[in-house]
């Protein structure tokens, strides 16, 4: 367990383990989930960048994508699972 400490001006900072486990770099956005008994979850937030998506029907061996696999590579790149 980690414990971090409040400042003077409400803020926290998060150590470098913690956000590499959250795979997240400075820039990113962590969503914050409040939950009952004063517990929170925080969660690295999508990127939702379409230039995750690029490039992604692209094919070394020039047969084209399928619909489904369009779909899924939209859908991984629109949640933020793409580089």
């Amino acid at each position: 367990m980690t414990t971090l400490t409040i400042t003077s001006k409400g803020q926290v900072t998060f150590r470098k383990e913690l956000l590499n486990h959250l795979d997240s770099k400075p820039g990113d956005q962590l969503d914050v989930t409040l939950l009952p008994g004063g517990r929170i979850e925080v969660k690295a937030a999508p990127s939702g960048k379409i230039e995750s998506f690029f490039g992604v029907l692209e094919r070394k061996t020039g047969k084209t994508a399928s619909i489904e696999e369009i779909g899924s590579a939209a859908a991984e790149a629109w949640a933020g699972k793409r580089p």
